[in-house]
């Protein structure tokens, strides 16, 4: 998956630090990201580059996280703003790629830093003001924390808690497709929980609303950080209670049907999703 580094270690722990000129820097323009790609390799700019050509933007990045002994930063606000309307112009090479070039690209310690950066950049662009009493956000020198110097209001990185299943009925899985998207491929049942649910019943309640069955026997798989939709991932295989008669909800999916494991295609994608339909395919989990 997307946050397997193999031997790479990933430091998400906050910490106050200045860059250094090999520091990498994560310029983000909407939902896309600034990378120099060559074929299927890609790289950032350093901060060296950075202040090579722009001086004035020294001192004033913001760390986001470590790779081994590699660190990462960007430029928040009008400093950020201000790189990423230039950098065209002067870094030649580069060019601005949509998250979704990082599911293929290498080096994948590189591809997960790009993902994870544009998650924490579009979270910084959305909390410049404080929601209560509308006064200028404050960054905390301590954690990964905004705050409101006026009322004391205080916000953390936006992650949205959400389920992939694997729906199993005897010999078969349940492979559905989305409805009104770009996105062509299987899929599984996935949702968002919502406010005042656990998580296994977000499962239960996906389920019925996109397929109208009941589920028994909910085991948790395993999760994934999906910095594409600010997600935390938890997966679940589960099986059928009673009729596993399909009533398909045409609004959120156009396609739900039953597989054995050797019609479920193979893809080495690096989604929970892939995964999970790798495993049933092998026939790598307990039914």
């Amino acid at each position: 998956m997307i946050q397997d580094l193999g031997t790479h270690r990933f430091h998400n722990e906050y910490c106050e630090t200045a860059a250094d000129g090999e520091s990498r820097v994560i310029c983000c323009r909407g939902r896309e990201i600034f990378v120099n790609c060559k074929e299927d390799r890609i790289s950032f700019l350093t901060y060296a580059q950075v202040i090579s050509c722009f001086p004035e933007l020294a001192g004033k990045e913001t760390y986001l996280f470590s790779i081994d002994e590699v660190t990462y930063f960007l430029f928040r606000g009008q400093p950020g703003e201000f790189l990423s309307e230039r950098a065209d112009d002067v870094f030649q090479g580069f060019s601005w790629e949509k998250p979704e070039r990082m599911r293929t690209a290498l080096p994948r310690e590189m591809a997960f830093a790009g993902v994870t950066g544009m998650q924490l950049s579009s979270w910084y662009k959305s909390r410049r003001y404080c929601s209560c009493c509308g006064s200028a956000l404050e960054h905390s020198t301590k954690e990964r924390m905004l705050y409101c110097p006026n009322c004391g209001q205080v916000e953390y990185p936006k992650i949205c808690p959400a389920v992939i299943v694997g729906v199993i009925h005897k010999d078969k899985i349940l492979l559905t497709k989305y409805a009104g998207r770009a996105y062509t491929k299987y899929a599984l049942i996935a949702g968002f929980t919502e406010i005042g649910e656990s998580i296994e019943d977000t499962v239960r309640r996906e389920v019925m609303e996109e397929v109208g069955l009941r589920v028994k026997n909910i085991r948790y798989y395993k999760s994934q950080p999906w910095s594409f939709s600010d997600t935390l991932l938890m997966g679940f295989f589960c099986e059928v209670d009673g009729d596993d008669t399909i009533r398909l909800d045409e609004t959120e999916l156009s396609v739900a049907e039953w597989h054995v494991a050797q019609e479920v295609p193979e893809d080495d994608g690096v989604s929970l999703t892939r995964e999970m339909m790798r495993v049933f395919r092998e026939k790598m989990i307990f039914r």
